[in-house]
Order: structure tokens, then sequence, then C-alpha cells
């Protein structure tokens, strides 16, 4: 349809008129529809959900950096050892079994917890001196270690506190990726 003013035409298109009745059920159809969707979204999990299974994460990542020794050596007296001390180097511990003649001392210190470690050298053998911050006597050492092993230990239990430190986590390497990363990163020549 086309109207026409003075000098001027404007074009003006037919639409549909509806009667209240029709509006009113446009509306309740668009209302169902708009209800059915929602019904069919997922709703978000609530937040304490979200935590516990972040929690659950964690503690499993825990247990699987608990029970994993990355490195392991044993002291060697010369010319035979018959109790010989071993340390195990785990991801978040060091444990360090002295064995005597009818017994054994265990002592277990947190990797965070190491403020220091000291290589004592002579000329066959060596000691590893560990400082923590938090056990009594606060040094714990072992005696006659191999050289060559006293230096790679003390280079994976440093690699391990500046993973700690930078809070690095460790959980999602293998054992053998992980003892890699940690050689690739002290990787200093180390003078005697």
């Amino acid at each position: 349809m086309k109207i026409k003013k003075q000098g001027e035409s404007t074009t003006v298109w037919q639409q549909k008129l509806y009667t209240q009745h029709e509006v009113d059920n446009l509306l309740e159809e668009k209302e169902e529809k708009d209800s059915t969707t929602e019904r069919n979204v997922p709703t978000e999990k609530p937040i304490a959900e979200k935590q516990e299974n972040i929690d659950k994460r964690k503690v499993a990542n825990l247990i699987k950096k608990s029970n994993r020794i990355l490195v392991s050596i044993t002291s060697h007296a010369f010319p035979f050892d018959f109790f010989p001390d071993i340390i195990n180097v785990e991801e978040g511990r060091i444990t360090v079994i002295n064995r005597h003649l009818l017994s054994s001392e265990v002592h277990s210190i947190d990797i965070k917890d190491i403020s220091n470690i000291f290589i004592n050298t002579t000329a066959f053998r060596s000691q590893l001196v560990i400082i923590s911050k938090t056990f009594e006597s606060n040094e714990i050492s072992i005696k006659n270690l191999v050289t060559k092993d006293a230096v790679y230990i003390r280079r994976i239990i440093e690699g391990l506190r500046v993973f700690i430190n930078k809070q690095i986590e460790t959980s999602s390497y293998s054992a053998e990726e992980l003892v890699s990363k940690l050689e690739e990163l002290s990787t200093t020549e180390i003078v005697m």
C-alpha cells in the first residue's frame, strides 16, 4: 500500500493484526518453551560439591606423591658394612634409616622443612648432613656414602626444595620423568 503526501511517497506493508486472545496464546506458548529449555540446561554444581571434588583430587595427589620413592642410596663402610644406613627420597619427604646391631632409627623429614644440606668428603667416602628446621637436634648425618651418590642425592633434594618453594605440582609426572627433570634442574658442576 502506498501513501502519497505532497511531493513524497511512502510505502507501508500490511502486517497481520492480532486479537487480545491470540496475543495471550502466543505469550503462553513462549513461556512453556522457555521453561522446558531451562529444565534441559544442566544447573551448575553447588559450591560445596565443587570443593569436595577439589579436596578428593588433592588427597589422591598426596597419596600418589607419598608412595613413590624417587631415589634410594645406602652407605658402604670399608671393607664390610653389616648395618648400612639407607636414605629414601620421596616427593614430599626424606626418610633416613640408621641401622645398629639390634635396633634401627627412622627419621622422616619433610622437604619443606629442610633448611640446608652439606656434604663432607674424605679421601674415600662422604658424609651427607641434612639440617632440619623442626627436628629436635636439627641435624641428621649419614656417613660412609660414595661421594658420587652423596652429590646426586643432594641435587635431587635441592631440586625438590625448589619445586616445593615454587609450588609446582609434581604428581602428574612419573617417577622417572620427575627424576630426569630434577637432574636437569641442577646441572651445576660441584667442585670437591
